[in-house]
Protein backbone atom coordinates (compact mmCIF):
# COMPACT_ATOMS: atom_id res chain seq x y z
CA UNK A 1 0.00 0.00 0.00
CA UNK A 2 1.46 3.36 -1.06
CA UNK A 3 1.48 5.88 1.80
CA UNK A 4 -0.70 8.93 1.26
CA UNK A 5 1.19 12.16 0.71
CA UNK A 6 0.07 14.61 3.40
CA UNK A 7 0.39 17.51 0.92
CA UNK A 8 -2.17 15.83 -1.36
CA UNK A 9 -4.86 15.77 1.32
CA UNK A 10 -7.73 18.25 0.87
CA UNK A 11 -7.76 21.30 3.16
CA UNK A 12 -9.36 20.57 6.51
CA UNK A 13 -12.61 22.22 7.43
CA UNK A 14 -12.70 25.02 10.00
CA UNK A 15 -14.60 22.78 12.44
CA UNK A 16 -11.94 20.07 12.21
CA UNK A 17 -9.16 22.59 12.83
CA UNK A 18 -11.05 23.97 15.82
CA UNK A 19 -11.59 20.47 17.18
CA UNK A 20 -7.86 19.79 16.79
CA UNK A 21 -6.96 23.00 18.60
CA UNK A 22 -9.39 22.08 21.37
CA UNK A 23 -7.18 19.07 22.10
CA UNK A 24 -4.22 21.42 22.64
CA UNK A 25 -6.44 23.46 24.97
CA UNK A 26 -7.35 20.30 26.87
CA UNK A 27 -3.67 19.44 27.33
CA UNK A 28 -2.86 23.01 28.37
CA UNK A 29 -5.70 22.90 30.89
CA UNK A 30 -3.53 20.46 32.81
CA UNK A 31 -1.28 23.40 33.70
CA UNK A 32 -4.27 25.17 35.24
CA UNK A 33 -5.12 22.03 37.17
CA UNK A 34 -1.52 21.96 38.42
CA UNK A 35 -1.95 25.49 39.79
CA UNK A 36 -5.14 24.47 41.60
CA UNK A 37 -3.29 21.49 43.05
CA UNK A 38 -0.46 23.75 44.21
CA UNK A 39 -2.90 26.12 45.90
CA UNK A 40 -4.36 23.20 47.84
CA UNK A 41 -0.86 22.00 48.72
CA UNK A 42 0.10 25.41 50.09
CA UNK A 43 -2.98 25.21 52.33
CA UNK A 44 -1.94 21.65 53.31
CA UNK A 45 -5.19 20.29 51.92
CA UNK A 46 -3.37 17.19 50.77
CA UNK A 47 -6.33 15.04 49.73
CA UNK A 48 -7.69 17.89 47.60
CA UNK A 49 -4.26 18.36 46.05
CA UNK A 50 -4.14 14.72 45.04
CA UNK A 51 -7.67 15.00 43.69
CA UNK A 52 -6.56 17.74 41.29
CA UNK A 53 -3.47 15.74 40.36
CA UNK A 54 -5.77 12.80 39.65
CA UNK A 55 -7.75 14.99 37.25
CA UNK A 56 -4.50 15.98 35.57
CA UNK A 57 -3.66 12.29 35.22
CA UNK A 58 -7.03 11.70 33.56
CA UNK A 59 -6.43 14.55 31.11
CA UNK A 60 -2.99 13.13 30.32
CA UNK A 61 -4.57 9.76 29.62
CA UNK A 62 -7.16 10.98 27.13
CA UNK A 63 -5.48 13.84 25.25
CA UNK A 64 -3.06 11.58 23.37
CA UNK A 65 -5.71 9.27 21.87
CA UNK A 66 -7.85 12.33 21.04
CA UNK A 67 -4.89 13.99 19.32
CA UNK A 68 -4.29 10.93 17.15
CA UNK A 69 -7.97 10.49 16.35
CA UNK A 70 -8.41 14.14 15.34
CA UNK A 71 -5.08 14.32 13.47
CA UNK A 72 -3.91 17.25 15.57
CA UNK A 73 -0.30 17.09 14.36
CA UNK A 74 -1.39 17.79 10.77
CA UNK A 75 -4.28 20.17 11.41
CA UNK A 76 -2.51 22.33 14.03
CA UNK A 77 1.21 22.03 13.19
CA UNK A 78 2.15 25.41 14.70
CA UNK A 79 1.75 24.02 18.22
CA UNK A 80 3.87 21.09 19.36
CA UNK A 81 1.71 18.65 21.28
CA UNK A 82 4.82 16.82 22.47
CA UNK A 83 6.37 19.94 23.99
CA UNK A 84 3.07 21.02 25.51
CA UNK A 85 2.60 17.58 27.03
CA UNK A 86 6.09 17.62 28.56
CA UNK A 87 5.56 21.06 30.10
CA UNK A 88 2.28 20.03 31.72
CA UNK A 89 3.64 16.63 32.79
CA UNK A 90 6.58 18.28 34.53
CA UNK A 91 4.20 20.43 36.54
CA UNK A 92 1.78 17.65 37.51
CA UNK A 93 4.12 14.67 37.79
CA UNK A 94 7.10 16.49 39.27
CA UNK A 95 6.87 20.09 40.46
CA UNK A 96 3.66 20.07 42.51
CA UNK A 97 4.41 16.63 44.04
CA UNK A 98 7.97 17.75 44.83
CA UNK A 99 6.58 20.66 46.80
CA UNK A 100 4.16 18.34 48.63
CA UNK A 101 6.94 15.92 49.50
CA UNK A 102 9.26 18.66 50.74
CA UNK A 103 6.54 20.51 52.69
CA UNK A 104 4.71 17.47 54.04
CA UNK A 105 6.58 17.25 57.33
CA UNK A 106 7.06 13.55 56.63
CA UNK A 107 10.79 13.84 55.86
CA UNK A 108 13.75 14.81 58.00
CA UNK A 109 13.66 18.64 58.24
CA UNK A 110 17.26 19.03 57.14
CA UNK A 111 16.76 16.66 54.20
CA UNK A 112 13.37 17.83 52.93
CA UNK A 113 14.47 20.90 50.89
CA UNK A 114 17.52 19.09 49.53
CA UNK A 115 15.41 16.14 48.42
CA UNK A 116 12.87 18.51 46.87
CA UNK A 117 15.62 20.12 44.81
CA UNK A 118 16.95 16.66 43.94
CA UNK A 119 13.51 15.64 42.66
CA UNK A 120 13.07 18.57 40.29
CA UNK A 121 16.66 18.56 39.00
CA UNK A 122 16.80 14.79 38.39
CA UNK A 123 13.37 14.86 36.76
CA UNK A 124 14.33 17.75 34.46
CA UNK A 125 17.27 15.66 33.26
CA UNK A 126 15.03 12.61 32.91
CA UNK A 127 12.48 14.47 30.80
CA UNK A 128 15.28 15.57 28.46
CA UNK A 129 16.75 12.06 28.18
CA UNK A 130 16.06 10.60 24.72
CA UNK A 131 16.60 7.12 26.20
CA UNK A 132 13.77 7.40 28.72
CA UNK A 133 11.72 4.78 26.83
CA UNK A 134 12.92 1.33 25.78
CA UNK A 135 12.12 -0.29 22.44
CA UNK A 136 9.27 -2.26 24.05
CA UNK A 137 7.81 0.90 25.66
CA UNK A 138 9.05 0.38 29.22
CA UNK A 139 10.41 3.34 31.10
CA UNK A 140 14.16 3.29 31.65
CA UNK A 141 14.89 4.21 35.27
CA UNK A 142 12.39 5.55 37.78
CA UNK A 143 10.05 7.48 35.47
CA UNK A 144 9.65 10.65 37.54
CA UNK A 145 6.24 9.54 38.81
CA UNK A 146 6.55 11.77 41.84
CA UNK A 147 2.80 12.18 42.10
CA UNK A 148 2.65 8.44 42.84
CA UNK A 149 5.65 8.61 45.19
CA UNK A 150 4.01 11.46 47.10
CA UNK A 151 0.74 9.52 47.28
CA UNK A 152 2.46 6.52 48.88
CA UNK A 153 4.39 8.77 51.24
CA UNK A 154 1.12 10.17 52.57
CA UNK A 155 -0.59 6.77 52.52
CA UNK A 156 2.11 4.87 54.41
CA UNK A 157 3.27 7.75 56.61
CA UNK A 158 6.68 6.11 57.30
CA UNK A 159 9.17 7.35 59.90
CA UNK A 160 10.97 10.45 58.67
CA UNK A 161 14.27 8.61 58.24
CA UNK A 162 12.65 5.86 56.17
CA UNK A 163 10.72 8.32 54.04
CA UNK A 164 13.82 10.43 53.40
CA UNK A 165 15.88 7.39 52.40
CA UNK A 166 13.10 6.14 50.12
CA UNK A 167 12.88 9.48 48.29
CA UNK A 168 16.68 9.61 47.97
CA UNK A 169 16.66 6.07 46.55
CA UNK A 170 14.07 7.00 43.92
CA UNK A 171 16.17 10.01 42.87
CA UNK A 172 19.14 7.69 42.36
CA UNK A 173 16.98 5.14 40.51
CA UNK A 174 16.08 7.83 37.99
CA UNK A 175 19.53 7.23 36.49
CA UNK A 176 19.67 3.44 36.93
CA UNK A 177 18.71 1.46 33.78
CA UNK A 178 15.95 -0.57 35.42
CA UNK A 179 12.80 -1.12 33.35
CA UNK A 180 9.47 0.09 34.73
CA UNK A 181 6.19 -0.97 33.16
CA UNK A 182 4.11 1.49 31.15
CA UNK A 183 0.65 -0.01 31.78
CA UNK A 184 -0.89 1.40 28.60
CA UNK A 185 1.85 1.14 25.97
CA UNK A 186 3.51 -2.16 26.87
CA UNK A 187 1.83 -4.83 24.76
CA UNK A 188 2.51 -7.78 27.08
CA UNK A 189 -0.45 -8.41 29.42
CA UNK A 190 -1.97 -5.07 28.49
CA UNK A 191 -5.48 -6.14 29.46
CA UNK A 192 -4.32 -7.28 32.89
CA UNK A 193 -2.22 -4.15 33.35
CA UNK A 194 -5.14 -1.87 32.53
CA UNK A 195 -7.33 -3.82 34.94
CA UNK A 196 -4.76 -3.32 37.68
CA UNK A 197 -4.68 0.40 36.97
CA UNK A 198 -8.48 0.57 37.11
CA UNK A 199 -8.45 -1.15 40.49
CA UNK A 200 -5.69 1.17 41.66
CA UNK A 201 -7.66 4.24 40.56
CA UNK A 202 -10.76 3.18 42.49
CA UNK A 203 -8.80 2.39 45.65
CA UNK A 204 -6.74 5.58 45.39
CA UNK A 205 -9.91 7.66 45.06
CA UNK A 206 -11.31 5.87 48.11
CA UNK A 207 -8.12 6.66 50.04
CA UNK A 208 -8.43 10.35 49.16
CA UNK A 209 -12.07 10.49 50.23
CA UNK A 210 -11.02 8.95 53.54
CA UNK A 211 -8.00 11.30 53.81
CA UNK A 212 -5.71 8.21 53.70
CA UNK A 213 -7.43 6.60 56.75
CA UNK A 214 -8.18 3.33 54.96
CA UNK A 215 -8.29 -0.31 56.12
CA UNK A 216 -5.13 -2.40 55.86
CA UNK A 217 -6.39 -4.50 52.88
CA UNK A 218 -6.76 -1.32 50.81
CA UNK A 219 -3.25 -0.20 51.66
CA UNK A 220 -1.84 -3.67 50.96
CA UNK A 221 -3.58 -3.84 47.56
CA UNK A 222 -2.36 -0.38 46.56
CA UNK A 223 1.20 -1.33 47.54
CA UNK A 224 0.99 -4.68 45.72
CA UNK A 225 -0.07 -2.97 42.50
CA UNK A 226 2.80 -0.49 42.80
CA UNK A 227 5.28 -3.32 43.34
CA UNK A 228 3.87 -5.10 40.29
CA UNK A 229 4.28 -2.03 38.08
CA UNK A 230 7.87 -1.49 39.23
CA UNK A 231 9.03 -5.10 39.38
CA UNK A 232 6.99 -6.92 36.70
CA UNK A 233 9.56 -6.58 33.93
CA UNK A 234 12.45 -7.64 36.17
CA UNK A 235 10.49 -10.70 37.34
CA UNK A 236 9.63 -11.73 33.78
CA UNK A 237 13.25 -11.39 32.71
CA UNK A 238 14.40 -13.54 35.63
CA UNK A 239 11.86 -16.22 34.75
CA UNK A 240 12.95 -16.19 31.11
CA UNK A 241 16.61 -16.57 32.11
CA UNK A 242 15.76 -19.44 34.46
CA UNK A 243 14.00 -21.30 31.63
CA UNK A 244 16.99 -21.05 29.29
Amino acid sequence: MIPLDQTSLPPASRSRRLAAFAVHLLTAAGAGVALLAMLEAVREHWAAMFGWLGLALLIDGIDGPLARRLDVGRLQPDWSGDVLDLVVDFLTYVFVPAYAIAASGLLLPIAAPLLGVGIVVSSALYFADRRMKTADNHFRGFPALWNAAAFYLFLLHPPAVVGSLAIAALIVLTFVPVHVLHPVRVARLRGFNLTMMAVWSVLAAYALVRHFAVPAPVTITLCAIAIYIVAADAAIRLIQRARR
